[in-house]
């Protein structure tokens, strides 16, 4: 597992043996960030992340890596947490992250109180933790946290389907690769 481009470009990351962290595939974190940047390379450029259910962290080290301006990284495990500080003082990232260990639900809270919105928001709950789409979704669908032209995506087995709709926030586009897919959703403006 690799940063596939930007400032930290073809650096090494590491995971977490076992199936508890299921980061990322760097084709798949390539094929997103080239959407997101499609027509405008500096797409990413002052961006502010939320990267819910973090991981590896290997998300939002790219979105960094990338020109974003801030991340804050979500992980109720403390051994993934750890694993995400070990990969940034890897790369001497020194600033423009907060790593929150605690549950999603618990951290949004902590960050709606702080009046934190972002431009993407990234989501990859463990698979098996099917019902933490919807909730989530729906959490983010009735906040503050997605400014007007945000960005929401939820990776997930490309078996699984998180849902078409949660009030105005609407998918727009899926796309699969390998065993996964990618759902884009944003705000319908009125």
């Amino acid at each position: 597992m690799r940063v596939i481009a930007g400032k930290y470009r073809s650096r090494p990351l590491r995971s977490l043996p076992g199936l508890d962290v299921r980061p990322t595939a760097d084709r798949l974190r390539e094929t997103l960030f080239n959407i997101l940047t499609a027509g405008n390379p500096w797409a990413l450029e002052g961006s502010v992340w939320l990267d819910l259910y973090a991981g590896t962290g290997a998300v939002s080290i790219e979105a960094l890596s990338r020109g974003a301006t801030s991340v804050y990284l979500v992980e109720s495990s403390a051994r993934a947490a750890q694993l995400i500080r070990k990969n940034l003082e890897t790369l001497r990232v020194a600033s423009g992250f907060e790593i929150l260990t605690q549950d999603v639900g618990r951290a949004l809270r902590a960050l709606k109180v702080r009046g934190i919105s972002a431009d993407f928001i990234f989501l990859d709950p463990p698979y098996r933790m099917a019902e933490a789409y919807q909730q989530t979704l729906e959490t983010l669908s009735n906040s503050d946290f997605l400014k007007e032209t945000a960005l929401v995506i939820a990776e997930h087995d490309k078996r699984f389907e998180p849902g078409e709709k949660f009030n105005d926030l609407t998918r727009y586009r899926k796309l699969e690769q390998g065993d996964a897919a990618l759902s884009f959703y944003k705000r319908e403006l009125s």
